[in-house]
């Protein structure tokens, strides 16, 4: 038998994702040591930068220093710090919230030319600088994950012992934000310690210095910074997010999930996105959307239907518009009405009637040459008339922009705005740089990003956003708080890798989504999560669509339990010979789900898996959702102690395992 004890993973269970009394007052102590407990000037900051050639630490005691405070409608308590330099003008503001019922604290900085003439250069800012020391005889430890690369170990969890007298230097690629590296991080002291999340979509630095004792420096922000500020210009710097915790590692991985579904996660007309959301699409079969046009679109979606498959939204990927040579020819917004007679509103209307919303791709930063946008706007183009990336930084370009999608999405009934980008914009970004302005172009085209979203939304309160960039590349906090990543890879479908995803993805996000064309159980499951895209040919009639629709149907029983609380159960593996599991718990209900694989080389024909954060002295009833017939009955005790077990007579094999508490 393959025992639990094979997989350690070095970290206790805690009974929910509640955050302690304690965690909360460590966050407060923070506040009240930082900021201090009277709204006192604050004159040794959190963060750095270097101001005409001196530090902001050297300057601040000449500088006149502000700070207040008001609650927010949550019960949260937002602070505003602020700094002037009498000498420039140079204004400096922290906007710092600190979270009522969470030991999560966030801020973000500002810098605004106030004077009438242009600022001395401003660099190397740091929208963090500060130590963070934990009495302790336990080692140091970085946990954090890969970034997502389209390779089956993007997300790969990893795990750096900090020394004493060295530092570690983290940055994503390409301007990219979860390109490679991956911007969430957790630091280990021991039995306590910090989550620490730098939210930047454009390119980024980390630095973890550790000196001789316990204590750690952590610096981060934009990489590179290195301008001067116009009159009246204002820009913004990354978003710093900083949660404490003590007891357990992956306690403080639920504290997170659940901070992130009740601050963070978007809810379209007020409500979360739907769990499970099943859509499907016809681009594994029609190339994309190349080939697709108005009949086989409705053709698929009745097909869907007719073999009672319900979905809840029907997927239009790349390629409705008109282009000259493929998808990716992209800047020419317009809909092929050749394939698509009456626009894609005709099959928005048909899918409605049935109850099925609409996806729609768009990629509106990478611009191709020959297109309408190289042609007519060059200015707009960072690369010209030869295509490039859209300057979302160009006001011209961002309100041409806002209003022709505002139009397409109104008037081809478009329900869930798919924005993909598959370019790296940060050698576009420096190359349109002057050496005086460094960085300026990053730092405009980023705001452009937020607020050409945070407009639609505007507009379309109902809208749901889909943040696609080659699969996960674009998913920063703030990219987070507008949008939810549908393809958390462009590698889909092979198992193994996906399993993987799952596995060290859930630690962070509590929504995600992929999709697969495979029909088997076992590649199906390998892939389900709280969002599924199905791209079966629905033309195939020989395919198992009793199977498969029994497939979804399982999924969307066990799925709810997703937005509960996530427990791996065994390491981390992408090899054939190992098992992989995983439990995800919803304490409120007393239910959860046991998704466990065996893949195709292993050895173990059973397992013993312990659980998670169940009730001791309560009864659980216990299915294998391909057996309901046979419920099994257990002492939380006996799963928690003991172990769940499971046999596992073929390989590969995907079994769920779905319990609710009885009493």
């Amino acid at each position: 038998m393959m025992t639990a004890m094979l997989m350690a993973l070095g970290f206790q269970a805690a009974s929910s994702a509640l955050p302690t009394d304690e965690e909360i007052q460590e966050a407060q102590r923070w506040i009240t040591r930082e900021l201090g407990d009277k709204g006192d000037a604050v004159a040794s900051p959190f963060f750095s930068f270097v101001y005409d050639d001196k530090s902001f630490a050297d300057l601040v005691s000449s500088w006149t220093v502000n700070q207040t405070k008001r609650a927010l409608n949550d019960g949260s308590t937002e602070y505003t710090l602020e700094y002037l330099d009498p000498r420039t003008g140079l204004l400096v503001r922290c906007v710092l919230v600190a979270y009522r019922d969470y030991p999560t604290i966030e801020w973000t900085l500002y810098f605004e030319n106030t004077g009438d003439h242009e600022t001395p250069i401003l660099r190397d800012i740091r929208s963090v600088d500060a130590p963070f020391t934990y009495e302790t005889s336990e080692a140091i430890i970085l946990y954090h994950n890969k970034g997502d690369n389209c390779t089956a170990d993007s997300y790969q969890p990893l795990e750096d012992p900090l020394l004493p007298n060295t530092e570690l230097n983290i940055a994503n690629t390409g301007g990219r934000p979860t390109q490679t590296a991956f911007p969430y991080f957790n630091v280990s002291w021991g039995d306590r310690g910090i989550i620490f999340v730098v939210s930047w979509a454009g390119q980024w630095s980390a630095k973890f210095k550790r000196g001789d004792k316990n204590d750690l420096r952590i610096l981060a922000g934009q990489e590179l910074t290195h301008f001067k500020l116009y009159p009246g210009e204002r820009v913004r710097a990354p978003l710093i997010v900083i949660q404490f915790w003590k007891g357990s590692r992956v306690h403080a991985q639920n504290v997170f999930r659940a901070w992130m579904l009740e601050h963070n996660l978007p809810r379209p007309g007020g409500s979360l996105p739907l769990v499970p959301q099943l859509a499907a699409c016809s681009s594994h079969q029609f190339g994309e959307m190349i080939h697709a046009n108005r009949d086989n679109q409705i053709f698929f979606i009745d097909k869907y239907l007719e073999r009672g498959i319900k979905l809840d939204y029907w997927w239009m990927d790349a390629g409705w518009y008109y282009n000259k040579t493929g998808w990716p020819h992209t800047g020419t917004w317009e809909v092929d009405l050749d394939r698509f007679p009456g626009g894609l509103r005709a099959i928005s209307d048909h899918a409605h009637a049935r109850g099925v919303k609409t996806i729609v791709w768009f990629e509106p930063e990478r611009v191709a040459p020959e297109t309408w946008l190289a042609e007519n706007h060059p200015e707009w183009i960072l690369g010209g008339k030869s295509g490039g990336l859209l300057n979302l930084g160009n006001p011209e370009a961002w309100t041409w922009l806002v209003n022709h999608v505002d139009r397409l999405i109104t008037d081809q009934g478009i329900d869930l705005y798919r924005q993909d980008f598959n370019i790296d914009p940060l050698p576009y970004w420096r190359a349109n740089d002057t050496e005086d302005r460094q960085g300026i172009t990053e730092i405009k085209h980023v705001e452009g990003y937020f607020a050409y979203w945070d407009e639609l939304l505007r507009r379309h309160p109902g809208l749901l956003i889909d943040s696609c960039a080659s699969g996960g590349r674009r998913n920063d906090l703030e990219t987070l708080r507008r949008a939810v990543p549908l393809l958390r890879s462009d590698y889909i479908m092979e198992p193994l890798g996906n399993q993987c995803h799952s596995f060290a993805l859930a630690s962070w996000l509590p929504y995600y989504g992929t999709g697969t064309s495979k029909t088997d159980t076992y590649l199906i499951r390998s892939v389900l999560c709280p969002a599924f895209n199905a791209c079966w040919d629905q033309r195939d009639d020989t395919l198992d669509w009793g199977a498969m629709k029994r497939v979804l149907e399982q999924w969307k029983q066990w799925a709810p339990n997703y937005l509960g609380d996530y427990y791996p159960l065994t390491s981390y593996s992408l090899k054939e010979s190992d098992w992989i599991a995983w439990q995800f718990d919803l304490p409120q209900k007393g239910t959860g789900f046991v998704q466990v694989f065996r893949r195709a080389n292993s050895p173990y024909v059973m397992a013993q898996l312990p659980l998670y954060a169940l009730e001791p002295e309560s009864h659980y009833s216990v299915v294998h959702v391909d057996e309901p017939e046979k419920p099994s009955s257990f002492l939380g005790k006996e799963l928690v102690e003991k172990g769940l077990p499971i046999s596992l007579t073929e390989k590969p094999s995907a079994a769920v395992f779905c319990y609710q508490k009885q009493d």
